[in-house]
């Protein structure tokens, strides 16, 4: 039997292309584990430093991540920050002593962000023995599960072996005397003063320049659309970013605080512009913030406001589809997104819900030259008070299953602004049944799924 030369040499090249194949691929796990190691050691930063870690919905966490890292480092204990949804548990172990600040959104649930964390993570204890922590629980007392992310957060940490340096903090409703106590917490920690109280944010002077009531004849509160100008400067915020509104003192009374917003332009409008409801308790007095902005401020007077950055409610690249959906005054984030992407872009699908359409198709002649335009793709609205119509905004994804569908099949990013109660879990409800839980697990935890509810 004669030998081929040939198929010797194609045979001795596969084998010698096999071994090459097998040598890569170690080479490729051993990079992997070393670059695992590597960042699991720098997270624990040089020496002895801290890791702050927040678990934000709105910004106020990372906010107070920050001041929490800036005042550490001023007092001589080098501090950095990280979000909590970006850490294994093998990262929180290096990094031996952490400062977690933690929001609960809703009735106990984790911010958005914290969903993978939360389903991976969580799921179970971890090997955190050796590791030290602080919490500070962000929530607010009117909601059942007060605190609930901050609270089931604490206990797995627990039940993993680490120890708190001191007693979980809760503050409620971004309540000044707890996060007192949380920074003096810190310079007991680490044995040196740390700034006794840090400075109130820097509100900027703006002037009411126009307020419009949008809604007159609704059967609902009434909605306003007012507009800001700034006195000194115009500062720059991004669609998604929310304006804390500081409440004028009463009667000889401190002030109550800030009121959140969701701005409803850009920048380059010169303008911050809203739509607020004029909210009313069950005896029919007005609410504190709502019933000064939208009837006792007039137009021409100051007002304090700065516009705080909100990262979780940024949207995608213009080139990415995105589906807008909200109802009522939520209607104001969603616009901003629009305006933002411009006349350009992969596609914008608005579904809308309001009660009826005669008297709170909100926005109405600016939607529909926009549909026109293209600024909007498509442009859907339901009604629930309307005797012919009857829906809410969550009808519409079920109506439309197969469009929303090939939307996200198309890379299509989801946002979604307006009311925590019915509205946020109606549609979170109706995308669960039209993609499947664990698609829209998958569109949390990669960022295609945002949401800005209060």
């Amino acid at each position: 039997m004669t030998t081929d030369p040939v198929r010797w040499l194609w045979a001795a090249l596969a084998v010698a292309l096999w071994f090459a194949s097998i040598g890569a691929v170690a080479l490729v796990r051993a990079r992997a584990r070393r670059m695992a190691t590597e960042k699991a050691a720098a997270l624990a930063g040089p020496g002895d430093a801290l890791l702050v870690a927040f678990a934000s919905q709105t910004g106020l966490a990372e906010e107070l991540a920050w001041r929490s890292a800036r005042s550490l480092s001023e007092a001589g204990a080098p501090a950095r920050v990280v979000s909590l949804g970006d850490l294994s548990a093998a990262e929180l172990k290096a990094a031996s002593r952490v400062l977690i600040i933690a929001a609960t959104t809703g009735e106990g649930d984790p911010p958005d962000s914290l969903s993978r964390f939360v389903r991976q993570t969580m799921a179970a204890p971890a090997d955190l023995s050796g590791v030290t922590y602080g919490l500070l629980a962000l929530g607010d007392r009117t909601y059942a599960e007060y605190c609930g992310f901050g609270r089931a957060l604490d206990g797995w940490l627990k039940r993993s072996g680490a120890e708190p340096i001191f007693d979980r903090v809760e503050v409620d409703n971004g309540d000044t005397g707890a996060i007192r106590h949380w920074q003096h917490l810190l310079g007991l920690m680490i044995g040196a003063t740390v700034q006794a109280d840090w400075t109130p944010p820097a509100y900027d002077r703006w002037t009411l320049v126009e307020r419009v009531h949008l809604n007159p004849g609704s059967p609902g509160g009434e909605a306003h659309w007012l507009a800001f100008e700034p006195v000194d400067h115009t500062p720059v915020w991004k669609a998604g970013d929310i304006a804390e509104i500081g409440l004028p003192a009463r009667d000889g009374q401190a002030s109550p605080g800030s009121r959140e917003y969701s701005v409803a332009t850009l920048p380059g409008s010169g303008r911050a512009e809203f739509i607020i409801r004029r909210m009313t308790h069950p005896d029919g007095t007005p609410g504190l913030a709502s019933g000064w902005l939208t009837h006792d401020l007039a137009v021409g007077d100051g007002i304090d406001m700065r516009i705080r950055t909100n990262r979780n409610f940024h949207g995608p690249d213009a080139a990415v589809p995105l589906i807008l959906i909200g109802n009522g005054t939520g209607l104001a984030g969603l616009r901003a997104h629009m305006l933002e992407r411009g006349d350009t872009h992969g596609g914008a699908w608005l579904l809308f819900g309001e009660r009826t359409r005669a008297h709170d198709a909100l926005l109405d002649a600016e939607l529909t030259a926009a549909l026109a335009s293209g600024r909007l793709t498509r442009l859907d609205r339901a009604f629930s008070r309307d005797a012919g119509d009857g829906r809410y905004v969550q009808s519409l994804i079920a109506e439309n299953a197969r469009e929303v569908q090939d939307w996200i099949d198309r890379g299509a990013a989801i946002m979604v602004c307006g009311s925590l109660e019915g509205m946020s879990k109606g549609v979170h409800a109706a995308l669960e049944a039209v993609l499947g839980a664990d698609r829209l697990l998958e569109l949390t935890e990669t960022g295609r799924y945002r949401r800005d509810v209060y």
